[in-house]
């Protein structure tokens, strides 16, 4: 005949035996929390707008917004960089700037965190003027400052994304105005 409180005690030997095996046997499996969890979001202020769809933040960190892509402004050339705006390019830089520049943004990741060229890939927000955020990447698409690119795995917003898109082309912003 077992007794309630001992065989409350060896279930609860047999939990924490059945715990400890499954702690060890995710530690060896190297699948323990990316402490760069892609859900993680921070919060940083902007140093310097790079171009339409790159910042740099005061801590140094680059941040490439995710699912937009905007006319670059600067071209390698002889090893350094050089002013050579393509079309929309400067506007697209100014729109961003317009957005961001000095101010506290909030930074949202994907599933992958960073870009081959070591840059944080984000999806970026501002407070609006009613105290709502404003998600810069969507914005930049709304006004027809960027197009599209969808890099999967990084889609988590691409839907909003392609409706700002149909919207801006819709009336004819920015790159889809008439005559560009």
């Amino acid at each position: 005949m077992t007794f309630p409180h001992v065989r409350f005690r060896l279930w609860f030997a047999a939990l924490a035996l059945l715990s400890a095996a499954l702690a060890a046997s995710v530690e060896s499996s190297g699948l323990r929390p990316d402490p760069e969890d892609h859900r993680a979001a921070d919060r940083a202020t902007v140093a310097r707008v790079i171009d339409g769809d790159t910042i740099e933040l005061t801590d140094g960190r680059m941040v490439r917004y995710i699912g937009i892509d905007t006319p670059e402004v600067r071209r390698r050339a002889d090893g350094r960089w050089v002013e050579d705006p393509e079309p929309f390019g400067k506007e697209a830089t100014q729109a961003n700037a317009a957005l961001v520049r000095g101010r506290v943004v909030r930074l949202e990741y994907d599933v992958q965190r960073r870009d081959r060229y070591g840059r944080l890939l984000a999806y970026v927000y501002i407070s609006g003027p009613d105290q709502r955020e404003v998600m810069v990447n969507e914005e930049l698409l709304r006004v027809g400052a960027a197009q599209l690119l969808t890099i999967p795995p990084n889609v988590r917003h691409v839907e909003r994304f392609r409706r700002a898109v149909r919207d801006a082309r819709r009336v004819g912003r920015g790159v889809w105005a008439e005559g560009n």
